[in-house]
């Protein structure tokens, strides 16, 4: 089939079809789910690892973050209120897209992690509005919201993977999937953890904790999303050699650079006056997280190599939160009292 030809929707049902898939779009598939006999068994492991992740907002007491708020700086409360709801609206996007990804995927088993992905896209969706309806009132909820919505350098930003999302939601072809995953990574690998780095930059100044509790739980979730969409993308050129083209392989280093320079503008912008970021810094750990992503797809770094340029981030990375999985986050049930009817979202 040609790569720009349109995919179609696979049926529920495919009787006639194997359960296990020929591939994972494109295939052949019955659309029955057998966990012991699926193409690829790493993705039972990936899939394991979502599951084990499981965790919910209302399980942060947010109390403590709630009796800080009104010490941090008004330029502080700014930038984290903006950086909340724009990682909201980020995820707000994730959510419908990974469905409509799956209508279009053969292969039951990445359907199914598709399916936990954006379940969990829309946990984080909701953990920002948690964050918030424990610290403002609703009013400023919206305003927040609308400013993220409307902000010239906000939509400037995100346009790049709005285009390639739309693209596919109008043409669903293995060519714009492919640009779709892409800028999945984009968002979830490069975006997301740039943001991060403010409430990291917090915490380490022992403010607003609980807010960093949460995030780290994010951060940890869209580590495997990054990464599984990097597994979906090299497997795409596997089974489809024609996308493994020069043409192709320039667009993911040029959309990458894209979302580099985005992000640079971007923190200029919302971080350019709180002391204690070097910018120059920062600009440096993008990159370094850009170097990152491209190496998980096979790829050459980009960018000068270097280690994370952050090293006060380092207890939250990739490399930290594996290599101290079991005590880093199984520290909330010592650090955190769970939310019950006596302190949770109606007290707050």
């Amino acid at each position: 089939m040609p790569i720009n030809e349109a995919l179609t929707k696979m049926k529920l049902l495919n009787p006639e079809f194997p359960n296990k898939s020929t591939g994972i779009i494109n295939g052949e598939s019955s659309g029955l789910l057998n966990w012991n006999d699926i193409a690829y068994p790493q993705m039972y492991d990936l899939y394991q690892t979502l599951l084990s992740n499981f965790w919910k907002a209302q399980e942060i007491n947010m109390q403590d973050d709630i009796k800080q708020w009104d010490q941090l700086s008004e330029k502080e409360q700014d930038v984290f209120l903006r950086i909340n709801t724009q990682l909201a609206s980020l995820d707000s996007l994730q959510t419908p897209t990974m469905y409509q990804v799956m209508d279009y995927v053969t292969d039951p088993s990445f359907k199914a992690i598709f399916a936990v992905i954006s379940q969990q896209e829309a946990v984080h969706n909701e953990s920002y509005s948690y964050i918030l309806s424990s610290l403002v009132p609703l009013p400023i909820q919206n305003e927040r919201f609308n400013q993220a919505k409307d902000d010239p350098i906000v939509r400037k930003r995100n346009q790049l993977i709005l285009d390639a999302y739309e693209d596919f939601r109008q043409e669903p072809t293995p060519v714009t999937l492919f640009k779709l995953a892409v800028n999945s990574i984009n968002l979830e690998g490069i975006y997301f953890y740039a943001g991060f780095a403010f409430f990291y930059h917090l915490a380490r100044q022992q403010k607003m904790l609980k807010t960093s509790t949460m995030i780290s739980y994010i951060q940890r979730d869209e580590m495997q999303h990054a990464y599984f969409i990097s597994q979906f993308i090299r497997i795409l050129l596997s089974e489809h050699p024609e996308l493994n083209a020069p043409q192709y392989i320039d667009y993911v280093y040029q959309t990458i650079d894209k979302a580099v320079s985005l992000e640079k503008e971007w923190a200029q912008y919302i971080l350019g006056d709180i002391k204690g970021i070097d910018l120059n810094e920062f600009n440096d750990y993008v990159e370094y997280l850009a170097n990152k992503r491209l190496r998980q797809l096979g790829l050459a770094n980009q960018y000068e190599e270097r280690k994370n340029p952050m090293p006060w981030i380092h207890v939250f990375s990739d490399e930290m939160i594996n290599e101290t999985k079991s005590d880093f986050f199984e520290q909330k049930s010592r650090t955190y009292t769970k939310v019950t009817q006596s302190n949770g979202f109606d007290e707050l």
